[in-house]
């Protein structure tokens, strides 16, 4: 494996490890199981991010989602390849990392016909950290009232990432009870 390109694990139906393949390359029209994270990061004030995905991704370019998403490379644990990700997306560090879904999966297919297909591991955590988000993974930000995100996911799904609108029942519970 060149040390200049990212690797994604590659899984099978049961979610084992069964190679990598290039991240350049995998999400294209029949992107195989592979292994992913999503992390979901509270302030002091008990706000959420939420991020809007850069314009440049190649999946759901410009849709708003969770706080940042990434995949461990091939042997790395999960805490650090979330605490990778925040430097590397948010430039912030982690604390309380907490894992709450650990066999998480979806398959979703965007317009332009590219799928995701993950087994995604969901964390949440909590920074008191200035957000530096790099151009290329995030063009905007928000700290928003976990009721208010609850209620914007419900009135316009369309508007966020499929990931992001099946985790927040496991985020908030299946009932509109958050605050």
């Amino acid at each position: 494996m060149s040390q200049n390109r990212e690797h994604v694990v590659l899984l099978d139906t049961t979610g084992n490890p069964i190679g990598v393949a290039d991240k350049a390359t995998v999400h294209n029209k029949d992107t195989p199981l592979h292994l992913a994270f999503s992390c979901h990061i509270f302030n002091p004030s008990g706000k959420i991010l939420v991020t809007r995905r850069a314009l440049t991704k190649r999946t759901w370019p410009g849709v708003w989602t969770g706080s940042f998403c990434g995949h461990p490379t091939p042997g790395e644990p999960g805490p650090a390849a979330v605490a990778r990700g925040a430097r590397h997306e948010l430039g912030i560090s982690l604390d309380a990392l907490e894992l709450i879904a650990p066999h998480f999966r979806y398959r979703s297919v965007d317009a332009a016909g590219i799928v995701e297909n993950e087994v995604c591991p969901v964390y949440t955590a909590t920074t008191a950290d200035e957000i530096v988000p790099r151009s290329d993974e995030v063009c905007q930000f928000e700290w928003v009232r976990p009721l208010d995100l609850r209620t914007a996911v419900e009135a316009a799904p369309w508007a966020f990432s499929p990931w992001l609108t099946l985790q927040i029942p496991l985020l908030f519970g299946p009932e509109s009870s958050t605050s």
